[in-house]
């Protein structure tokens, strides 16, 4: 088994395992953000944040990453999953902010990450890509640090807006 599919089935196993134990209120997002990965790049994509309680909250996502490497427009498709934390208890404003523990992978590199975020909404992550195989986008090895700003919007304030 190499190291891709030892790191999907490891969070494939570890987040089925943490949902099969308790019921999950399940919100959607619309997420937009930068990401650094020996490139810049564009982020588009939606996520879906597990919540039972506001101390540890799951997000699973899927987006798409688009920039210009070597002069050339490139695209590549982005899983994500995060643990986001905070144990202060019966203090709202302590609730603000998170911890971030995550993953993402695309077809080119996987990326441990940790970082923070504010109310879930606005994350700042930093980690190190590496890359599957010999596998590069239009001739840039994509691996090294990894840096990643994203704004997570709830569909929920989308609908609100146009009411």
């Amino acid at each position: 088994m190499n190291k891709s599919q030892f790191v999907i089935t490891f969070l494939t196993v570890f987040f089925l395992s943490t949902f099969a134990k308790a019921q999950l209120t399940v919100h959607k997002m619309v997420s937009v953000g930068y990401t650094y990965q020996n490139q810049s790049f564009g982020e588009v994509g939606g996520k879906l944040l597990f919540l039972k309680s506001d101390d540890v909250i799951y997000r699973l996502g899927g987006s798409a990453l688009m920039g210009s490497a070597n002069s050339k427009f490139a695209i590549m498709p982005k899983i994500s999953a995060d643990v986001l934390l905070n144990f202060q208890k019966d203090v709202d404003f302590y609730h603000s902010y998170y911890f971030l523990i995550g993953a993402e992978g695309t077809n080119k590199y996987i990326a441990p990450k940790v970082g923070f975020t504010l109310f879930g909404m606005l994350d700042l992550t930093g980690g190190y890509a590496f890359p599957i195989g010999n596998s590069g986008i239009n001739g840039k090895e994509l691996k090294g640090l990894n840096i990643n700003f994203t704004l997570n919007i709830p569909t929920v304030f989308i609908h609100d807006m146009f009411k």
